[in-house]
């Protein structure tokens, strides 16, 4: 097993798929009790900070975002002892404000997915973890701060919308999504936010916008040809934030991510089967190790 040493992880989502500037380069394959992750994880450092890469989507965009295995990619990360996670990701916007390649850092979800496991608990054991505020608010403030000194068009705060897809929306779902003052559309924000909350480790999201979604009667139909354009000019800013947010990163936490299960699990550890507590030893291990009876 790869040494537990990375801080902070970066997930790249479609467009974003290797993060340049890293020393000290290697990869490791993680084995999960939930299967593979999207792909190998890289882990490198820069700056002072030791971290790990992940694509979202596998290199070479292979996988659909109903495909993504986020618990294997959450859990594979938390084992290699990441405590913060920092989310690219491609989004339409629900509003005329929020213009293509401008960035958005949201505060809230809203939740319209539908076939993904989004929650490490059950089979013998349950929690309920708090989810009011399902973007760590100190990380999120450290990205919308490193974009605004880039020069970049960025939105601090804001409520994301995550769609099953693979399909865009009908122009009836869009408009239906404006009237609920949704600001941003995605695909895979859920349930890596949710995830990552369960997990402890802090999660927060670069909404790089590439589009109007189908709401926007001038901007014409929205098509992967579309959003890959607009990415590939995205990205590039994206990266430059990223590497400024994690020279600015504090040693340090001061946000109450990691402490998100002490009151959540409600199962008595006399009655969760052991092997769901080796299997859930990183999410839960502080909390009840295996063989702990009471």
């Amino acid at each position: 097993m790869t040494e537990k040493n990375a801080q902070l992880a970066v997930i790249g989502g479609s467009g974003f798929y290797e993060l340049e500037g890293l020393t000290d380069v290697e990869e490791a394959r993680v084995e999960t009790p939930f299967g593979d992750p999207s792909d190998a994880i890289v882990l490198g450092t820069l700056g002072e900070v030791r971290m790990a890469f992940l694509p979202r989507h596998g290199l070479g965009h292979r996988i659909l975002p109903t495909e993504v295995p986020s618990r294997a990619n959450i859990w594979a990360l938390k084992q290699l002892g990441v405590e913060r996670i920092i989310a690219v990701s491609a989004v339409g916007s629900l509003r005329e404000d929020i213009a293509p390649l401008h960035i958005v850092v949201p505060d809230q979800l809203i939740d319209r997915t539908r076939a993904r496991p989004n929650t490490f608990f059950g089979n013998g054991i349950v929690a309920h973890i708090g989810f009011d505020q399902p973007f760590c608010p100190e990380l999120s403030a450290l990205l919308a701060a490193s974009a605004r000194k880039d020069g970049a068009t960025v939105h601090e705060g804001g409520t994301g919308i995550v769609i099953e897809g693979p399909a865009f929306s009908t122009k009836g779902e869009s408009h239906l999504y404006r009237s609920w003052s949704a600001d941003i559309i995605g695909m895979t924000a859920l349930p890596e936010a949710k995830l990552a909350r369960e997990a402890e480790v802090c999660y927060a999201s670069l909404a790089l916008v590439t589009d109007y979604d189908v709401w926007h009667d001038s901007a014409g139909p929205v098509s992967a040809d579309m959003i890959i354009a607009n990415l590939t000019k995205n990205v590039q800013t994206a990266k430059r934030v990223v590497a400024a947010a994690v020279g600015s990163l504090p040693r340090k936490r001061g946000c109450s991510c990691g402490s998100a299960l002490e009151s959540a699990i409600v199962t008595a550890p006399a009655l969760v089967p052991d092997s769901v507590k080796r299997d859930l030893a990183p999410i839960i291990g502080r909390y009840m190790p295996a063989g702990a009876m009471a």
